[in-house]
């Protein structure tokens, strides 16, 4: 078979959740490009696949590695990459590697699975319809206020030991705010509370263990009116350019969606005639 590189995602907690296909691409693979060859290395023992060659692909040597991967890739090797749980690429590393390959038109074969942020969403309750992925939650009061500020649905990953100062910092900003928090997905101890960002804070004052990924409703988006201020200004335009006020106010509120007799009021600072 030709060289390929094979996007391979693995599970993020229960091992059950392993595609067949994504077993076959591990089983087949000449190379297996990993963040951590230990980590991998007790995961092909868990999965109960034969250990292939692995070759660390993380961020401190992704760069030079893609290149290097890429050549065997040319030469026939067919490696899959995995990150230590979930879709590589998405907040790890990976995206060089399938970069370079692309640019060497060689043949990325991506397959779908396991990843923390897609459960994490539907397993919110929160709006599906629109939503981001962050990363990790940023530490500022700036950086949060911007996330909170987000008409989408925002999807981010948190420490263990972050999550109360985090929790607590979001809930000073937006109390109200619908979130939840989703704790070791898929595994044993699984956990998801939901509720808004004050009360969420109570509840995870203390450091707690494992993976976790935090869920943020939108901010509400209120409806856009028409700018009052914006068609007045035009009427004043176009009275200025010899237009009479009363015509002109009809055409001005014909095409922003005012009220003639506002736009009037506003021009003149007194009632129109009827």
């Amino acid at each position: 078979m030709a060289g390929r590189l094979m996007v391979c995602p693995t599970p993020i907690g229960n091992m059950a959740d392993l595609t067949p296909r994504a077993r076959q691409a591990l089983e087949d693979a000449d190379l297996v490009a990993c963040e951590d060859t230990r980590r991998a290395g007790l995961l092909f023992e868990r999965l109960g696949i034969s250990r292939p060659r692995f070759v660390s692909n993380h961020e401190g040597n992704e760069a030079e590695r893609s290149v290097q991967l890429a050549q065997q890739i040319e030469r026939g090797a067919r490696v899959a990459l995995i990150s230590d749980a979930g879709t590589p690429v998405i907040s790890d590393p990976g995206f060089r590697l399938v970069r370079e390959c692309v640019q060497r038109d060689l043949e990325v074969e991506v397959l779908p699975g396991p990843s923390a942020v897609t459960t994490a969403l539907v397993a919110s309750a929160l709006p599906p319809h629109r939503w981001r992925f962050e990363g990790f939650l940023p530490r500022r009061a700036g950086e949060l206020e911007r996330v909170l500020g987000s008409a989408e649905t925002v999807i981010a990953f948190e420490s263990p030991r972050r999550l109360p100062a985090s929790l607590a910092a979001l809930a000073a900003l937006a109390p109200n705010r619908k979130a939840a928090v989703c704790r070791e997905l898929t595994k044993r101890h699984e956990e998801v509370a939901r509720g808004s960002l004050a009360e969420l804070a109570r509840r995870f004052r203390d450091e707690v263990k494992g993976e976790i990924v935090v869920v943020i409703a939108p901010a509400e988006v209120a409806a856009a009116g028409p700018d009052t201020a914006f068609a007045v200004d035009a009427l004043r335009r176009l009275v200025q350019a010899g237009a009479r006020p009363r015509a002109a106010a009809n055409v001005v509120a014909a095409l922003t969606g005012t009220r003639a007799n506002d736009l009037y009021r506003g021009l003149t600072g007194r009632e129109p005639r009827e």
